[in-house]
């Protein structure tokens, strides 16, 4: 039987929207793992608690989300830091989330960057390396999720590290697999019946389809859902629904 993960980017507390602590939790029993914001971009501490207590209890499992720090621009804005600058926000970023949930009687499992960090680490061989190094220094069991057959899924593998190949069943594709800029009109799509469609294309038939109509194929190991789009809830019981109704079990790597 196919097996896929569907995970969700969460605990984005911002000033630069509206943000519902319900709202999150009420998307929990639709993931088999979170990705938490750590600070930089968004989140804070009483989110991170609330979210790691209500995820163990549906036994989910819990990433840390590293960004720039860049709450002006949710952490979707290029940025250019030092290598060891860089190196230090990602341990740091980590260690955060980590320690909050060992408290609380969990465990980090993985680490997956948020927004432009995720696109240019996706990219750059060195910035994946730096993030991959960071990662393992704080503990190599981690796994990296990333987008599938990136740069940073290419230098986890080499490095021995456990990776795990994202796709994303609410935004769109270029020709080359890599996902649309967000500054473009037609990078997300806000449609339930396309994100479900594209969904389980990926996790049958590990393809997509990119804007210009070309099938692409993609390793599908895990599928994203954003917790701050505009229907995310509904892509997530949709989706998750509906894999399950083609016998794909819905598990964590």
């Amino acid at each position: 039987m196919l097996k896929i993960d569907l995970n969700c980017d969460i605990g984005e507390s911002t000033s630069l929207r509206q943000y519902s602590i319900d709202y999150d939790i009420s998307l929990l029993p639709y993931f088999s793992s979170i990705n938490l914001a750590c600070g930089y971009h968004a989140g804070d501490r009483d989110t991170i608690i609330q979210l790691i207590k209500e995820a163990t209890a549906l036994n989910i499992s819990i990433g840390a989300h590293p960004s720039f720090a860049d709450r002006e621009n949710f952490g979707r804005k290029e940025m250019f830091v030092e290598e060891k600058e860089l190196y230090r926000i990602i341990y740091e970023q980590i260690e955060f989330v980590a320690s909050l949930a060992l408290s609380h009687g969990a465990r980090l499992q993985h680490v997956k960057l948020h927004g432009a960090l995720y696109n240019m680490a996706a990219r750059d061989h060195r910035m994946a390396f730096i993030t991959c190094s960071a990662v393992q220094a704080y503990d190599e069991d981690l796994v990296i999720y990333g987008l599938a057959g990136s740069e940073i899924i290419k230098v986890a593998d080499s490095m021995g590290m456990r990776s795990c190949n994202e796709v994303f069943a609410d935004r769109r594709y270029s020709d080359e697999g890599s996902l649309v800029p967000r500054s473009e009109s037609n990078a997300v799509i806000d449609d339930p019946v396309q994100a479900l469609e594209q969904a389980r294309q990926m996790a049958i038939y590990r393809t997509v389809q990119s804007v210009s109509g070309k099938t692409i194929f993609l390793n599908t190991e895990t599928i994203c859902i954003h917790s701050d789009g505009k229907y995310a809830l509904k892509f997530a019981k949709t989706v998750n629904e509906a894999l399950r109704q083609h016998g794909i079990i819905i598990s964590h790597p």
